[in-house]
């Protein structure tokens, strides 16, 4: 597995990282300035008013809530709160290049799984890769970098068949983006489930990457566990503000978000309809297959995610963005090399 790579000089879209295309929303903005203004002063010495807001908008209490420097950061502390050097750590490959570094990091064991033809996630074999020396398995729904979604019943048989000695990580860091019929119970799931956590980010859908905020949620005992690698000092003055700020604005996001949602759609639609065939993604991003689709893109100015056999995932969202892959794409599907891209989106926020 590759690692992402920093945009480089002609590039003309940068699709490499799945970011949202959009700045901040005001409210947002205004919030950050007054941050500013007031860099001089630390922020909390333990994060305790971002737990609360977070705990009060997610209907959790605030002893099942953990923070940190983004999703990463709250993963990496989940690593190192319940294994130790040595003991494994299960997860689909390819997976978000962070896990297989994070792992490293907390000399844990990685047992990649390979992923499946059509870009799920095999539970069945990833159940039965836990052996005595695993601690941890990471479940991404939708899946990083293909976009799936794992069934929920499919999901529910493999908590069942997990032991609870074995943590599971479930990382919703593009949740906002999929189909509202699709989202899973996560007060049922961590009621039932002693042994699992939820991850989340504001990185994604809200639009603030930069500022690096995630959370996690678990049963209290976990997230106590988890808490006690928090980092003093460790999330910046911005954190609060910027989360309340997002909370407030929840109905401007769903309209940022529908948005590129329906350019995520057209463009899937657009790529199958060429004969690539693109997984369903419930993210914010494509994952397109074929030996010469990266290097398409590039010559292209195109700076996309991509992959040792050839693939490549883009993030979605940006109209003008859309036009570039297809017209990319086209050269590299035989009978479609003439016929250059009027539209992708009728959708734009």
């Amino acid at each position: 597995m590759t690692t992402p790579t920093i945009a480089g000089p002609g590039v003309r879209f940068d699709l490499a990282l799945s970011e949202n295309p959009f700045a901040p929303l005001p409210s947002v903005l205004d919030a950050l300035d007054g941050v500013m203004r007031r860099a001089h002063r630390y922020p909390e010495f333990l994060p305790e008013r971002l737990i609360e807001v977070i705990a009060d908008h997610e209907g959790l209490d605030a002893d099942q809530v953990v923070v940190g420097a983004g999703a990463t950061g709250v993963a990496l502390q989940i690593m190192r709160s319940v294994a130790g050097p040595g003991e494994r750590i299960v997860f689909t490959a390819p997976t978000f290049d962070g896990y297989p570094i994070m792992a490293r990091i907390a000399a844990l064991d990685a047992v990649p799984v390979p992923i499946l033809p059509d870009g799920g996630q095999d539970l069945a074999a990833m159940a039965a890769a836990i052996d005595d020396r695993t601690r941890l398995v990471v479940v991404c729904r939708p899946h990083n970098p293909t976009g799936t979604l794992v069934d929920t019943a499919e999901l529910a048989e493999f908590l069942r068949r997990v032991p609870d000695r074995v943590i599971v990580v479930l990382d919703e860091a593009y949740v906002e983006f999929v189909d509202r019929r699709l989202v899973l119970d996560v007060h049922r799931i961590i009621a039932e489930h002693q042994n699992v956590v939820f991850l989340r980010t504001f990185s994604k859908a809200y639009g603030l990457a930069g500022l690096r905020i995630g959370f996690g949620f678990a049963n209290a005992a976990l997230a106590r566990t988890i808490r006690t690698l928090q980092l003093p000092f460790g999330m910046g003055s911005a954190a609060v503000p910027a989360v309340t700020a997002s909370y407030a604005a929840e109905h401007e996001l769903r309209t940022r978000v529908a948005a590129i949602v329906a350019e995520r759609e057209e463009l899937w639609r657009t790529v199958r309809a060429m004969g690539i065939p693109v997984p369903r993604s419930q993210a914010n991003f494509l994952y397109i297959p074929g030996e010469e689709v990266g290097d398409a893109l590039a010559r292209a100015g195109i700076h996309a995610r991509t992959y040792p056999n050839g693939d490549a995932r883009i993030a979605v969202g940006s109209r003008d963005a859309g036009r570039a892959v297809i017209d990319a794409l086209r050269p590299t599907v035989p009978g479609t090399a003439a016929a250059p891209c009027v539209s992708v989106s009728t959708g734009r926020a």
